[in-house]
Protein backbone atom coordinates (compact mmCIF):
# COMPACT_ATOMS: atom_id res chain seq x y z
CA UNK A 1 0.00 0.00 0.00
CA UNK A 2 1.19 3.45 -0.83
CA UNK A 3 2.12 5.65 1.99
CA UNK A 4 -0.19 8.08 0.06
CA UNK A 5 -3.02 5.73 0.24
CA UNK A 6 -2.37 5.54 4.18
CA UNK A 7 -2.25 9.04 4.59
CA UNK A 8 -5.76 9.46 2.75
CA UNK A 9 -7.24 6.32 4.82
CA UNK A 10 -5.92 8.05 8.34
CA UNK A 11 -7.71 11.43 7.26
CA UNK A 12 -10.55 10.43 6.21
CA UNK A 13 -11.00 8.06 9.49
CA UNK A 14 -10.67 11.15 11.62
CA UNK A 15 -13.31 12.85 9.40
CA UNK A 16 -15.81 10.00 9.69
CA UNK A 17 -14.89 9.22 13.71
CA UNK A 18 -15.97 13.33 14.08
CA UNK A 19 -19.05 13.21 12.13
CA UNK A 20 -19.56 9.62 14.24
CA UNK A 21 -19.35 11.50 17.16
CA UNK A 22 -21.22 14.47 16.66
CA UNK A 23 -24.21 12.79 15.23
CA UNK A 24 -23.79 10.68 18.32
CA UNK A 25 -24.17 14.02 20.19
CA UNK A 26 -27.52 15.41 18.20
CA UNK A 27 -29.07 11.81 18.16
CA UNK A 28 -28.91 12.28 21.81
CA UNK A 29 -29.99 15.42 22.14
CA UNK A 30 -33.11 14.98 19.76
CA UNK A 31 -33.85 11.42 22.00
CA UNK A 32 -34.59 13.37 24.62
CA UNK A 33 -36.94 15.89 23.00
CA UNK A 34 -40.93 14.21 23.36
CA UNK A 35 -41.55 16.28 19.58
CA UNK A 36 -38.73 14.80 17.60
CA UNK A 37 -39.37 13.45 14.32
CA UNK A 38 -39.14 9.84 14.72
CA UNK A 39 -38.08 9.53 11.20
CA UNK A 40 -35.56 12.19 11.23
CA UNK A 41 -34.28 10.04 14.60
CA UNK A 42 -34.27 6.79 12.58
CA UNK A 43 -32.40 8.46 9.85
CA UNK A 44 -29.34 9.93 11.55
CA UNK A 45 -29.45 6.12 13.49
CA UNK A 46 -28.79 4.74 10.34
CA UNK A 47 -26.43 7.52 8.97
CA UNK A 48 -24.43 6.36 12.02
CA UNK A 49 -24.23 2.90 11.46
CA UNK A 50 -23.36 3.74 8.05
CA UNK A 51 -20.33 5.25 9.09
CA UNK A 52 -19.66 3.01 11.82
CA UNK A 53 -19.18 0.47 8.83
CA UNK A 54 -17.17 2.83 7.03
CA UNK A 55 -14.73 3.30 9.71
CA UNK A 56 -14.47 0.11 10.69
CA UNK A 57 -13.78 -0.94 6.67
CA UNK A 58 -11.13 1.85 6.40
CA UNK A 59 -9.72 0.49 9.99
CA UNK A 60 -9.35 -2.76 8.36
CA UNK A 61 -7.87 -1.58 5.60
CA UNK A 62 -4.76 -0.29 7.73
CA UNK A 63 -4.36 -3.32 9.57
CA UNK A 64 -0.86 -4.63 7.84
CA UNK A 65 -0.86 -7.76 6.12
CA UNK A 66 1.16 -10.49 7.74
CA UNK A 67 2.34 -13.51 6.45
CA UNK A 68 2.96 -15.88 9.09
Amino acid sequence: METNDIENYKRRLVELRIEHRDLDDVIARLAKDPLVDELELKRLKKRKLMLKDMISHLESKLIPNLNA
